[in-house]
């Protein structure tokens, strides 16, 4: 009863983002920049979605889990960078009561989703290096579909727990969150009612996922580490390594910043630090993941090429 009654005092509350900057060249140099690495990204991630789709050479495991790591790095990018461009043109952005919780939501909802994709991909490295004579049966179309599944149902509960306790949340006084986007821990700043029941079912869930996911990528990759030490081919251990080395990068780019801001005392950095460390894992590393997939992936670029002369070098007759 007592969360019903703070539901509807606080159900027309808005917020105001004071976003990245006051000042108003810089944020027009922001604006500029951040718009062309958003289309990068939509444009990069779109094509590599196409690109496996399109091509049979392209349709196994690792390619499967890349296209829908395509997507939800799309779909991360786009719950905050847009509403992240207009502050920079407005005076005052503010977001409503509903939309912030939307917008936390679907952040967190497609963050959690990118941890278990990423240990998903790193499962599959493992198998197909492990375990190569056994991959087509431990990595069926079924399992595929299962992780891909699991994957999502975990960054969906993730998203709802969040959401849940948001609006546990109690607002009474200022509504000014210095960030860019709805996140959890400034407005949690703001709260005027008892944190500790919100406080720890987040920490529980996205620690839950970060320790498991950790796991899982740490434990595959010295498998991983491992057989690749005990192969007498150099060529095959060259082989092993190239087709890690994106994974590991993107995972390195993710979990590195998600560290930084979840994990170390909140003493040993500052706001701005925060807010720029931020922009990094929400709107620079789902840009650099096609990149770092594309260009060091000879199969990726090899489909590229295929495209490209089948697309350049048809010519279709003329009807006069």
């Amino acid at each position: 009863m007592y969360s019903l009654m703070h539901w509807n005092h606080t159900a027309e509350t808005e917020f105001i983002l004071l976003g990245l900057t006051n000042d108003p060249v810089l944020r027009f140099i922001l604006f500029i920049i951040i718009l062309y690495i958003y289309l990068m990204t939509i444009c990069g991630n779109l094509g590599t979605n196409i690109l496996i789709r399109a091509s049979p050479q392209l349709h196994h495991p690792m390619y499967f889990f890349l296209s829908h790591l395509a997507i939800v790095d799309m779909g991360y990018s786009s719950s905050v960078t847009p509403n992240m461009l207009v502050n920079f043109l407005v005076e005052t952005n503010t977001i409503s009561y509903p939309g912030c919780a939307i917008q936390l939501g679907s952040a967190v909802l497609f963050g959690s989703t990118e941890c278990f994709l990423l240990a998903a991909m790193a499962y599959d490295r493992f198998i197909a290096i492990c375990d190569p004579l056994l991959y087509s049966t431990k990595m069926s179309t079924r399992v595929c579909v299962q992780l891909l599944i699991m994957s999502y149902t975990g960054g969906f509960l993730n998203a709802c727990s969040f959401t849940i306790s948001f609006y546990f949340l109690h607002f009474c006084g200022p509504n000014q969150v210095n960030h860019f986007f709805c996140d959890f821990a400034p407005l949690v700043e703001l709260s005027c009612s008892d944190i500790s029941f919100p406080v720890v079912v987040t920490s529980f869930t996205s620690g839950s996922i970060i320790v498991i996911t950790v796991t899982v990528i740490a434990v595959s990759y010295i498998y991983i580490l491992i057989t690749i030490l005990r192969m007498h081919s150099t060529e095959g251990r060259h082989k092993a390594f190239s087709t890690c080395t994106s994974h590991l990068t993107a995972v390195t780019l993710f979990y590195g910043t998600i560290t930084f801001i979840y994990v170390m005392p909140k003493s040993s950095y500052s706001t701005d630090q925060n807010k720029v460390v931020s922009v990094f894992y929400l709107v620079v590393t789902p840009m650099l993941n096609p990149l770092i997939y594309s260009l060091r992936n000879s199969e990726i670029k090899g489909a590229l090429k295929r495209v490209w002369q089948k697309n350049t070098f048809v010519v279709k007759p003329v009807i006069l």
